[in-house]
This record gives C-alpha cells, sequence and structure tokens, in this order.
C-alpha cells in the first residue's frame, strides 16, 4: 500500500539502541529528514530496541556472537515493520544483510581517528611499562600489543560513560573511544588526543552512521535518498569491500581507511594476528567507481601474504 509522507498521526518509526551515542545519532537522523522535508518532529518517533550487546555486559564480544549482537533485535524490528528505518553505528555493523534488508544511505563521516583516553597519562607513547589498558576492540588490542608487548590489556566494555568511569575506579590506566562519538556527544575534551591513523588504522566505517531499510519500502527509500552522503557511501564500499573479502568479525583484528583523492580513492588496510606478533599492511589505489574491486583486491593480496591460519 502506498504511503504518504509521515505525519504526526502516523509518526515515521527510527529504531535505535539506547546509548547516548547511539540516542544522539537516531536524532541526528531525524533532524536530517525533518531538514530535508520541512517536517515536524512529531512527523518522527525514535524508538528505543534493546540488544544483546548491550545487555551482556560481563563477557567479551567474541564469546557472545561479535558484532551481530548490535544489529539482531533492530533488525528484527525492522522486518516486522515495528520501525521503518534503523540507524547505526557502522562499525558495529556486519557486512551482510538479512534477506529483505537495505544499508544504502550515510550521513557525513565524522573523525575517523581513535582518541586516547587516560585520567594520569597524558598520550600513548607515555604509558609505563606494564600499564593496564583496557579496551573491548581486538583491532586496538592488537594494534597496541603489537608496539607495546609489556603492557598489560583486559577486556574493557560500555558506553562512554561506563568506560570513564572504570577508568576512575581504577580498572585500567588508559583506554581508547573513537574520536567520532566523543565529538558528536561534545566530549572530545575528554581524550587526551587523537591518534594519527599513520599510527593506529582505524576499523573499518569508524565514524560513519548508516541508515537501514527494508528493501521493499518506496518511501523509506525516497527519504533516506535526500540525507545520504555520496562520498561516505563512496569511502565505505570500498571498505566493507575489504571486510566482507577478509570474513570480518568481532574475532579478527582488521583495519581500514578509504581516502578520496579527487576521482581517485586511496585505500589502506592490515590484518593483525589476535595476539599483535605480527601485522600486515597494504595499500592501494584506483578511479572511486572502482573502490569495492580496489578492496577485495587488497584482501585478497593480504591474505595472500599472510597465508593460512594466519588469525588462528
Amino acid at each position: 500500500m502506498k504511503r504518504s509522507l509521515p505525519s504526526p498521526a502516523l509518526p515515521f518509526k527510527i529504531g535505535t539502541r539506547g546509548s547516548p551515542l547511539a540516542l544522539w545519532q537516531a536524532h541526528e537522523v531525524r533532524r536530517s529528514l525533518m531538514a530535508a522535508f520541512e517536517l515536524p518532529e512529531a512527523a518522527f518517533e525514535i524508538v528505543v530496541i534493546k540488544v544483546t550487546g548491550d545487555m551482556v555486559q560481563d563477557r567479551a564480544l567474541k564469546e557472545i556472537g561479535g558484532k551481530g549482537l548490535f544489529t539482531k533485535e533492530i533488525e528484527e524490528a525492522l522486518l516486522d515493520h515495528s520501525i521503518d528505518i534503523a540507524v547505526h553505528s557502522m562499525k558495529d555493523m556486519p557486512v551482510l544483510q538479512p534477506e529483505g534488508l537495505l544499508l544504502d544511505c550515510y550521513l557525513p563521516r565524522e573523525d575517523v581517528r581513535d582518541g586516547f583516553v587516560s585520567p594520569s597519562v597524558a598520550a600513548l607513547m607515555d604509558l609505563p611499562q606494564g600499564a593496564v589498558v583496557g579496551s573491548s576492540s581486538l583491532r586496538r588490542r592488537a594494534q597496541l600489543a603489537h608496539r607495546r608487548p609489556d603492557l598489560q590489556l583486559v577486556e574493557f566494555r560500555g558506553n562512554v560513560q561506563t568506560r570513564m568511569k572504570k577508568l576512575q575506579d581504577g580498572v585500567a590506566v588508559a583506554t581508547f573511544l573513537a574520536m567520532a562519538g566523543l565529538n558528536r556527544l561534545g566530549m572530545a575534551q575528554m581524550a587526551r588526543g587523537a591518534i594519527e591513523v599513520t599510527e593506529m588504522l582505524p576499523a573499518v566505517a569508524q565514524g560513519a552512521i548508516g541508515v537501514e531499510r527494508r528493501a521493499a519500502d518506496t518511501l523509506a527509500e525516497a527519504m533516506l535518498a535526500k540525507i545520504h552522503h555520496h562520498a561516505t557511501g563512496l569511502q565505505l564500499a570500498a571498505e566493507r569491500a575489504f571486510l566482507a573479502r577478509l570474513d570480518g568479525s568481532c574475532e579478527t583484528p582488521i583495519a581500514g581507511l578509504a581516502v578520496l583523492e579527487g576521482d581517485q580513492l586511496w585505500l589502506r588496510g592490515e590484518i593483525l594476528r589476535p595476539d599483535g606478533s605480527k601485522v600486515i599492511a597494504g595499500e592501494s589505489r584506483g578511479p572511486v567507481a572502482d573502490g569495492a574491486a580496489l578492496g577485495r583486491a587488497l584482501a585478497d593480496e593480504l591474505l595472500g601474504r599472510a597465508g593460512p591460519g594466519f588469525f588462528s
């Protein structure tokens, strides 16, 4: 049945996780749609959905299922029409969507860098010998273990506020948070500084917000097309193709970043052994239109250099 543009009598439902950052992202999508279609706030309803990844905080992600833990319940709500669109942090998104769902709308990307956060240490290079550093990211832990094998790395999950409390409680002396999230929450000052991508290549799609929809929903398709950021879409096409070829999950330390240079795309990527004992990195350049092919080719190159069993 054809639907008209959403109105206060029939609000367009935006699904999201309930963390402060997730809510900020959902509100940003709503603000963008309001501006694009000159609609009032009441035309939209933000629906908070509890996801397994947020409810289970006492175990590592790889022990309970990986990236899909932050999307499964939201995608189920999308498929059963409880919501009209779903807002996600793209670095949390699996590379494949359930049948019937599409991910083809991205907002402008924020700072892609990791932020170094510590109440007592000024910079990453200043961490004392044997210091305890917390992170839930296998990628960050492997990168740090490669550079500083002396450090003690511990599991560190939770939203920004939870992780800051853990630092204050002395669970660890430092952690890392995405600068994008800190900037969006107005909390950039909580980081001692951003770590340049030449020092710590970020997660694939870090800093990007994606909006998922039902493939058959033409209203959602038309609305999201108005707020889609084309340049971010080009970057993520290359990065996510790279990740997909590597079969990336929360159990494999992978980093990747695509940068647009006019009509060319520069893609950097690296794969790491989970213990940080070895890193294989590479890069490629080519036409922007060939981004996905560049991503797959770079992944094949790194896998060829790594050999079988690299991630074991």
